[in-house]
Formats: C-alpha cells, sequence, structure tokens
C-alpha cells in the first residue's frame, strides 16, 4: 500500500512535467510560425518597395516564361536531340569544373579536419583558427567569390573551380571533423606506443576507420558542386551555364535551345545521384554477400 501511495504521485508529476513540456513546445512552434509568416510578408513587402511596386504587378505572370520555354520545347521537340549533343561539350566542362573542384577541395578539407579534431590535431592552439578558417569558407558563397576572381583572372572555368574548391574545404573540412570524433582511439594509441609519428597515426589509425564516410560526403559534395558549377556559368565562369545565359537572354526563338540544355542538366543530375546513391550504399553496407547453395 505504501509503494503504491509513493508511486502515484511520481506517475501524476511525470504527467504534469509531459503535458507542460507539450504545452511550451506548442507556443513555441506558434511563435515560431508568426515569425515565419512576418519575415515572408516583410520579404515581399520589400521586393515590392524595391520594384516600384512592379513586384506585385508581376507576380501573377511568374509562370509565362517557363510556359514560353516548354511551348517552344513541345513545338520544336525534333531539334532536342540536336541540341542536346551541341551543348554536351559545355556540359563535361561543366561537370570537370565539378569533379576537379571537389577533388581538390576533399583532399585539402580532409587534412584540415584531422588538424581541426580535438583529440587528434598535432597543434591543440591552431584547432579555434583553423574552425573559424573553415567557417569563413562556407560562410561565403561560391558566386561572391567565383566574380572576385573572375574580375581579377578573366572569364573562364578556372574562377569557377577555385570558388567551388574553396567552398567545398570549408564544408567537407567542416564533416570530416565530425566523422573523425567518432573514430576509436585505440589504434592511434596502439601505434604511438611504438613511435609512429601523427602522419602515420592519422593514415594508419584514423582513415582507413573512416574512409567510407569520407567518400560518401565526397560524393555527396560533387553533386551539389555540378549544380554550382552550372550556377557560375551564369557570372562567365564557363560551362553549360553560360551557354544557358546566352540562349535564355535571346529570348523567343533560342527557348527550344534553353529547354534542351534544362534537359540535359536534369538528365545528368539524375544520372550522378544514382551513381552516388550506388556508390555510397556499397561504401557504407558492402556488397551483397554471396548465397551458398548445396
Amino acid at each position: 500500500m505504501t509503494a503504491t501511495s509513493q508511486t502515484d504521485p511520481d506517475l501524476a508529476g511525470i504527467q504534469e512535467n509531459y503535458l507542460a513540456l507539450a504545452r511550451s513546445k506548442r507556443w513555441m512552434n506558434l511563435v515560431l510560425l508568426i515569425l515565419f509568416v512576418a519575415l515572408l510578408v516583410g520579404g515581399f513587402n520589400t521586393a515590392g518597395n524595391r520594384n516600384a511596386g512592379g513586384f506585385w504587378d508581376g507576380l501573377p505572370n511568374i509562370l509565362d516564361f517557363p510556359a514560353d520555354v516548354i511551348g517552344e520545347a513541345i513545338e520544336r521537340g525534333h531539334l532536342l536531340p540536336g541540341y542536346m549533343a551541341k551543348y554536351l561539350p559545355s556540359l563535361i566542362e561543366t561537370v570537370n569544373i565539378a569533379a576537379a573542384s571537389t577533388l581538390l577541395g576533399a583532399m585539402i578539407g580532409l587534412f584540415l579536419s584531422l588538424m581541426v579534431t580535438r583529440g587528434l590535431a598535432p597543434v591543440p592552439w591552431l584547432v579555434g583558427p583553423l574552425r573559424r578558417v573553415l567557417d569563413l569558407l562556407r560562410a561565403i558563397p561560391e558566386i561572391v567569390i567565383a566574380l572576385v576572381l573572375i574580375f581579377l583572372l578573366g572569364g573562364g572555368p578556372v574562377p569557377a573551380m577555385i570558388a567551388i574548391a574553396l567552398h567545398t574545404i570549408g564544408a567537407l573540412g567542416k564533416l570530416f571533423s565530425e566523422v573523425n570524433e567518432n573514430a576509436s582511439l585505440k589504434p592511434v594509441e596502439g601505434l604511438a606506443s611504438v613511435g609512429a609519428g601523427w602522419s602515420q597515426r592519422m593514415w594508419l589509425g584514423v582513415i582507413p576507420q573512416v574512409a567510407p564516410n569520407y567518400i560518401s560526403y565526397a560524393l555527396l559534395r560533387f553533386e551539389i558542386n555540378i549544380r554550382a558549377s552550372a550556377i557560375l556559368g551564369f557570372v562567365g565562369a564557363g560551362g553549360i551555364g553560360y551557354d544557358l545565359r546566352n540562349t535564355m537572354s535571346w529570348g523567343q526563338g533560342k527557348f527550344d535551345e534553353a529547354a534542351a540544355i534544362f534537359l540535359l542538366l536534369f538528365l545528368t543530375i539524375v544520372i550522378v545521384d544514382q551513381l552516388s546513391s550506388v556508390f555510397r550504399n556499397r561504401l557504407t553496407h558492402g556488397l551483397p554477400s554471396a548465397k551458398v547453395t548445396l
């Protein structure tokens, strides 16, 4: 009887705390919703004021451009395969920009991730400054870096590659460092006990444990960089984005070519996404084991 009487107040207290937390969460969600709506309305009003009311007048016509592109593409559908073959070299250039920047960014990001991982860093006092460097590289958009480099180096794929690589260093450096923190330190301690240097401890003790995660994140970043390299073409960084800007700027009569470029980009991203998913699954889960039949 005593145990039951003591348990009932405890259950009542737990239930009361749960209901209080639920009410607090509902109020918090309501506040966030109101804040989101206020920011949305404020953003639309700012856009309308900056465009002297033209934003609201043009909002109903937002679907006119996609309708023109689709209509012209349907009308000249028999020309789309030829246009896709025409712009294939530009697409290859875009994929090359993404691949080179991903490889360069992943290599430097891997090194910096080991330098900023607590418990693995060879110089502990550098962890903080290097983390701020990675934060800065992630914070600056690729297009801003590309515009500065185009002003300094001129147009072409090189500024785009450097801009995407710098952003990739910041993103992958952060992700790789989080993966490193989950690695077991026992192999590292074992290598240290036999006199292995820092680079040997990292190469033999840490990287083999987390290499599948490294490659998985790098493949995911490669997909993102393909989109980024296409966008940077709009500011003169080369690739298929540059051709897309030209066809869209021309207006009527070139919308079928713009549609072909859109299709080419869409198919490329789908193919890369599927291949990356297959590779990531194999790296994280391994190959399916063969069944032995007797």
